[in-house]
């Protein structure tokens, strides 16, 4: 037998390979509704894919999905832990706070928005009644008479209005203080990429579902508590209350994190790059990953065979942080999906870098 074959035996016997994406599924993941506090329609649709997956499936009092499946009968000498992966179902977006005199709305920002993005977006209104569609744009003069100094002016997001078209009774009678407002985008692929609104953090939520689906025939070594958040994109809070229910004794955060491979942009502060593998994070604002558990995951990917990159964020955070510092704390690291543009409407992710993200998350359970 050949070097080559004895190879991807050993990588074979490690993680047999997951090959197919249902990229579908993801793209409808992303075009859903649902910033913090209110991801109803995200939470819906997982607790539809997670029929036939696992054991037990709850909703707790924070909204966060909460989905176990049972290990394997352990032989002597293995130890089951208890593992909580987590990813987060809202994206960032507004929640109505003002209606003017003239039917204007102004909004409140649930996320961090670069507003050099939000020029001129169709966005929708998620009212009671229905959803009504909108323009958000800044308030000000046209480019056309607008001053050279105006011109290079970046508003803030309290400067921002939306236009329902409608009277301002109209609006009154259908719009409430507090209601949901999301940014309009079809989900795409555009060649290895798929990209969409909300791939943050909608990517990880497809990740999390394909790895419970490649579980369905085996039992995994561990128990897998497989969390699907709410509200990270205003402080982690879903994760947080989660951790302490769930009391795992591993905790794996999943997310997105910045590929600025891109031009304009100095290789060094590139921070991942698409298609090059799953990210495991060794460092982020709000969390340094447990050092042992980085090494065990970067050498599993070395001996299967699966693309990953080591990865340090200078400012960001994850679910991965909440689970490490809940009750006791607990031993966390994070795998992180290389992404573009993140926090725009044109989040795209690399279809190899999900793929290995899933194979390396079985590679671990198994």
């Amino acid at each position: 037998m050949s070097k080559k074959q004895k190879k991807a035996d050993a990588a074979a016997a490690v993680s047999p390979a997951v090959t197919d994406l249902r990229l579908d599924l993801l793209m409808r993941l992303s075009d859903l509704p649902g910033v913090p506090g209110q991801e109803d329609a995200v939470r819906d649709f997982v607790l539809a894919e997670l029929d036939g997956l696992v054991d037990e499936v709850r909703v707790d009092a924070m909204g966060n999905v909460i989905a176990r499946r049972a290990p394997r009968d352990q032989k002597k000498g293995e130890v089951a832990e208890r593992v909580m992966i987590s990813a987060h179902m809202d994206e960032i977006g507004f929640l109505v706070r003002f209606i003017d005199e003239r039917g204007f709305l102004r909004v409140q920002a649930l996320g961090g928005f670069d507003t050099r993005n939000l020029f001129a977006r169709n966005v929708t209104v998620h009212a009671r009644g229905g959803a009504l569609p909108g323009i958000l744009t800044p308030g000000g003069k046209p480019v056309h008479i607008a001053s050279p100094e105006e011109r290079k002016k970046i508003p803030e997001v309290k400067e921002f209005f939306i236009d329902l078209g409608l009277e301002a009774d109209e609006v009154r009678a259908q719009v409430r203080i507090g209601d949901m407002v999301t940014l309009d985008q079809t989900a795409r692929q555009v060649g290895r990429l798929v990209c969409g609104k909300a791939m943050d953090d909608r990517a990880s939520v497809f990740l999390l579902l394909e790895t419970l689906r490649a579980l369905r025939g085996a039992a995994p070594r561990h128990e897998v508590i497989a969390v699907f958040s709410t509200q990270e994109e205003v402080g982690l809070r879903g994760a947080i209350t989660a951790a302490y229910g769930v009391q795992p004794t591993v905790g794996i955060g999943l997310d997105v994190t910045l590929a600025v491979d891109t031009p304009g942009v100095a290789p060094d502060e590139a921070v991942t790059r698409v298609g090059e593998g799953i990210g495991i994070k060794v460092f982020d604002s709000t969390m340094i990953s447990h050092r042992p558990l980085v090494d065990q995951f970067w050498d599993l990917a070395q001996q299967a065979g699966i693309p990953a990159q080591l990865e340090v964020l200078a400012l960001g955070g994850t679910d991965g942080a909440a689970i490490q510092r809940s009750r006791e704390g607990v031993p966390t690291l994070t795998l992180s999906l290389p992404t573009r543009y993140i926090h725009t409407v044109v989040e795209a992710v690399h279809v190899d870098d999900l793929r290995a993200g899933v194979n390396l998350l079985l590679a671990y359970l198994r």
